[in-house]
């Protein structure tokens, strides 16, 4: 997704679907039917996601002093239709139907609803695979936590190919930190925490992004949910 912390903020991870891990991991309040991925997306609001009907948010990147301008999208899922509003700067299209006059956008948008909706990714992305549970040191609080792997297959990669993403959630299925390992690579490339959380009509939404080494915070801004 990225070659750099700069790059991260504009290149794209990939938007495929995800397979289903079938753990029969019994954290409280949950089914044990359900799969890891499915748990974690419910914990967020998954159940309510079939009633939205348009998605507003600006994804920005506040360093040090220097806050973010960001980039402002509108995104009606039922439709796939998206706005992106930067500056002066209005683009509109559908991702159905986009040319290749929207490829940038669309890149900036897989990547900016990625860090908005990663646990809702664990089940739309269907053709990547999730690890089996495991309790693994968290990277920023040096706790135990529980965690899973998202890796992408290198053949069926969407604009980048091969990523991994180390996800530590609480025993409410809540994820609290992650660490992005480009191409699957064995160091990690990028860790933030998740936190901030908010509630925007059932769907929770970790507003804050930060790394532990530095005054730098992924965040949302502007963030609202329509319901049909």
């Amino acid at each position: 997704m990225m070659r750099s912390i700069t790059t991260l903020l504009f290149c794209a991870v990939l938007l495929t679907s995800c397979k289903s891990d079938k753990s029969n991991s019994t954290h409280k309040g949950q089914d044990k039917s359900l799969s890891i991925a499915e748990k974690i997306a419910n914990a967020h609001g998954y159940e309510n996601w079939k009633n939205v009907s348009e998605v507003q948010f600006t994804f920005k990147v506040d360093r040090d002093s220097v806050k973010g301008k960001g980039r402002n999208w509108v995104w009606q899922p039922k439709s796939d239709n998206i706005t992106l509003t930067m500056g002066e700067e209005i683009i509109t299209y559908k991702r159905s139907a986009m040319d290749s006059t929207h490829i940038a956008a669309d890149r900036a948008f897989v990547n900016d609803k990625f860090w908005l909706f990663v646990p809702f990714q664990l089940v739309w992305d269907t053709s990547a695979n999730v690890s089996d549970s495991k309790i693994a040191l968290a990277p920023i609080s040096q706790t135990d936590m529980q965690m899973i792997t998202l890796s992408y297959p290198d053949d069926r990669g969407g604009y980048t190919p091969g990523d991994a993403y180390d996800i530590y959630f609480d025993d409410n299925y809540l994820i609290r930190e992650w660490t992005f390992r480009k191409g699957n690579s064995p160091e990690p490339t990028l860790s933030t925490t998740f936190e901030n959380y908010q509630d925007f009509k059932g769907i929770k939404i970790a507003i804050d992004h930060k790394r532990p080494d530095a005054n730098w915070n992924l965040n949302f801004a502007d963030v609202s949910v329509a319901l049909e």
